[in-house]
């Protein structure tokens, strides 16, 4: 073993039995298992062609109502500058008048386009979270629920601009009294969590129970609250110039800030399925391998099954002889379909690599012609 390599494994057996760096390892692990960046290129595509459409029907609508209440078209566009900080703050300088005349085509225009994005990022979330849970063909909705699913998340988009634009209106009724300014954040952070609930719920398999789509729920509000306020920063400090190079500026930031909301949402996806299935400790070099190892390898084999006609059987001839095989590691796809198994399993006994194994000594599951062969 070369000095380099000795270094590495003493690092990687700390992190693996230090619970937190165990975790957070276990966690980016999984993300790369998963292709994240695929996944995070997709979703930011998806949400970017949804992005304008729903900016147009906003100033649309704001310009329709400007003449009849110019504080709620104020309130209303502050939320949204808020929460599209890059882009939204066009909305804030009082020139919507100058859409009135063309404004039912816009509005039209904008529907249409809407819908079309909105139903694409949909798609593209299902996908997303089909591919974090590991769902196995079969099990993966078909186009007629997905579109229902799509529908869904359309009315979530919509109750989200209603809620922020109370929220803005919280600062404006106070006169940006410091206790309402905190109110007001701390009431954004619930709502942002909120909506992620929801949406994790409305994209993610029915067969997960919505407790185990909190924790990622709640990193996913509290971190896209504070993107929100980091981007109102730059905007205020950097980003303010109307030059040619503002303009470079402002669409490299808003790119750059929509991939980082996403990759916030997928790696909070992830930290779910983590936590349901508890992937971790994972080993930084390999051999040997943790029982998270063979797991997470499991799943990604697993969920290539296409047909319920094609049979897939995954096991592993590495454990030592007489080594239980752990009921959290799947051998046929319907372990992994929810909720066959997205929790942890009951109390049993710990193997080598400090994974609960089942007290069942049917649980080695031995396939067909599979003999154990003693570790080194």
């Amino acid at each position: 073993m070369n000095p380099v390599e000795r270094v590495v494994r003493r690092v990687d057996a700390a992190q693996q039995h230090f619970t937190p760096t165990a975790f957070v390892y276990g966690v980016l692990k999984k993300y790369g298992d998963d292709n994240g960046g695929v996944l995070v290129a997709n979703l930011s595509f998806s949400a970017f062609l949804s992005l304008f459409p729903l900016l147009l029907i906003l100033t649309t609508v704001l310009g329709l109502v400007a003449s009849i209440n110019p504080a709620f078209r104020h309130e209303a566009a502050n939320a949204v500058g808020n929460q599209i900080p890059f882009i939204g703050q066009q909305l804030k300088s009082g020139h919507l008048h100058q859409l009135r005349r063309s404004s039912v085509i816009g509005l039209i225009i904008g529907l249409a386009g809407l819908i079309w994005g909105a139903t694409g990022l949909a798609q593209a979330g299902l996908f997303t979270m089909e591919q974090v849970w590991n769902l196995p063909g079969p099990a993966r909705p078909g186009f007629v629920p997905r579109l229902g699913r799509a529908v869904t998340f359309l009315g979530l988009l919509g109750v989200g601009v209603i809620a922020t634009t109370l929220l803005a209106g919280l600062n404006t009724y106070g006169k940006n009294a410091a206790i309402l300014v905190v109110l007001a954040e701390l009431g954004a952070v619930v709502v942002n969590i909120g909506m992620y609930v929801a949406a994790f719920r409305v994209l993610t398999p029915k067969g997960v129970p919505t407790r185990r789509l909190l924790p990622g729920a709640v990193i996913a509000g509290i971190g896209w609250t504070l993107l929100q306020i980091l981007g109102t920063y730059l905007v205020h400090h950097f980003l303010h110039s109307d030059s040619v190079y503002g303009v470079f500026g402002t669409v490299l930031a808003l790119l750059a800030w929509i991939n980082v909301a996403v990759q916030i949402t997928v790696y909070s996806a992830e930290v779910n399925v983590v936590l349901a299935r508890r992937l971790w400790p994972r080993a930084m070099v390999q051999p040997p391998l943790t029982e998270a190892d063979r797991a997470s390898m499991a799943l990604q084999a697993l969920q290539n099954q296409r047909r319920e006609e094609q049979q897939i059987q995954v096991s592993f001839d590495d454990r030592p002889r007489g080594t239980r095989a752990p009921e959290s590691t799947p051998r046929t796809p319907d372990e992994i379909t929810p909720p066959a198994r997205a929790e942890v399993p009951g109390p049993g006994a710990d193997d080598t690599n400090g994974s609960r194994t089942s007290p069942d000594p049917g649980a080695t599951r031995p396939g067909p012609g599979h003999t154990e062969r003693p570790g080194p």
